[in-house]
């Protein structure tokens, strides 16, 4: 059984695999993966505001002290704080439940390695080849694991947070929009900005199981935007439901998507030599523009495949302490591990304003993005669309673009969709191409 995708595992909460069944066999698994000795192991486990942790967080519990590894339960915590705790309580595994910017329906499970990391491929193949023949003799009696709750997780978190904040000015003449996404940094994330000077409009901070991502949050930033002109801040900041990812919007509306705040993060850090190799990793479907700007200021750009584990893998590789994806990802290896932390990367760009003493709207004005469209198309059965089809589109659309932009053409990792991406500085061009491509994939 194939289990893990992109990013853990995902799926429609109540159907395979994010069932009851499937939960406690996979928690059996990577248990029996992780248990390296007699000593007492330890997993924890956090999740976001969906309904469905109630279902799926009791099934990996009894699933993990099955096989005799206690858990910590941490309740609802973003993504990176999962990251961090397991690191900082020198956990075996951590586990963090959650679909991140999917819809309430779905749910997920992220694994993080002792160290904070996601699991790398060879691992998750061997839990699945756990999951498909485990051992009948289980521990029983006094070896079973026993489970207990961290009250004080979230404390640790927003003290970790802060204290990456590196900045002399605090931020006592700023007020922020705070969209939350009804998600997992409901708590933390306006309490970490009140304490360190602001004043926080929050919104999106009632979560009720089955609003999270609802017409707010990163992904719906239109909220954001319409907050911050309601309320006359001098910006906003929309994290997603597990708060890995984040988008900032100016004190006129306008959006900072990742490859913008990846631009003033690593003009700031090399400006200040804090930037390792004088370069960062970004993914494919990030802005050409952004390339040309940090080439100006002599920084490489690597480019990776789509997901934030493959800009991790990246970073490790070449040293690497700044990457992240247009999408809101961004991630940082100067804080133990390589996280992507939606809060650490909103504090780094508050911290450019406050130090260089400009706006959001000064700062986002370090390049102009080329123009982008995109376009997804449904696809139940990834091999209705074979390869084949999919070079034919590229090289057919890549020739009509006469080297005046580019075409990229993926399957999403965590959705059934097609992803389709035509970059240019010619508009009518760019829509032309768009065309193009749809009616050969239809």
């Amino acid at each position: 059984m194939k289990l893990f995708g992109t990013d853990g595992v995902r799926g429609m909460a109540n159907r395979s695999p994010i069932t009851p069944e499937v939960c406690v066999r996979l928690a059996k698994a990577a248990g029996l993966e992780f248990k390296r000795g007699e000593y007492q192991h330890r997993i924890i486990i956090g999740k976001d505001t969906r309904l469905s942790g109630y279902l799926i967080e009791p099934a990996l519990t009894a699933g993990f002290l099955s096989v005799g590894m206690n858990v910590i339960l941490m309740g609802p915590l973003p993504t990176p704080a999962v990251a961090f705790l397991t690191r900082s309580l020198r956990a075996d595994l951590g586990i963090m439940i959650s679909a991140s910017h999917n819809p309430f329906i779905d749910n997920g499970i992220k694994f993080f390695s002792p160290d904070g990391l996601k699991l790398p491929n060879e691992i998750q193949l061997r839990i699945e080849e756990r999951f498909q023949n485990l051992p009948e003799d289980l521990p029983t009696g006094a070896n079973l694991g026993y489970a207990m709750r961290l009250d004080d997780a979230l404390g640790r978190y927003i003290e970790f947070i802060k204290g990456t904040f590196n900045c002399s000015h605090p931020l006592d003449a700023l007020k922020i929009v705070l969209d939350c996404a009804n998600g997992a940094a409901y708590r933390a994330a306006p309490a970490i900005l009140w304490e360190l000077g602001a004043e926080v409009i929050p919104i999106a901070v009632k979560p009720d199981g089955i609003n999270i991502n609802a017409q707010c949050g990163a992904t719906y930033p239109e909220t954001m935007q319409a907050a911050v002109l309601k309320h006359q801040a001098h910006l906003g900041i929309a994290l997603d439901g597990d708060a890995d990812r984040i988008m900032m919007c100016d004190a006129q509306g306008n959006i900072l998507d990742g490859d913008k705040i990846l631009a003033i993060i690593a003009g700031d850090w090399h400006n200040k030599g804090r930037l390792s190799n004088a370069c960062i990793a970004v993914t494919e479907i990030s802005n050409l523009a952004l390339d040309r700007y940090l080439k100006d200021l002599g920084i490489n750009v690597i480019r990776t495949k789509v997901g934030d584990r493959h800009i991790s893998s990246v970073m490790q590789e070449q040293h690497l302490n700044l990457g992240g994806e247009k999408s809101g990802h961004i991630l940082f290896s100067d804080y133990g591990g390589i996280l992507g932390d939606g809060l650490i990367a909103a504090l780094q760009v508050l911290s450019v304003m406050q130090d260089e003493k400009k706006s959001l709207t000064d700062l986002a004005a370090c390049y102009t993005s080329f123009p982008q469209c995109s376009e997804n198309l449904c696809i139940k059965n990834k091999e209705a669309i074979n390869t084949t089809q999919i070079q034919e589109v590229l090289t057919s659309c890549t020739a009509h673009l006469e080297g005046r932009g580019r075409i990229l053409v993926r399957f999403s990792g965590t959705e059934p969709l097609l992803r389709i991406m035509v970059e240019s500085e010619d508009v009518p061009l760019m829509h032309q191409v768009m065309e193009k491509a749809l009616s050969m994939l239809s």
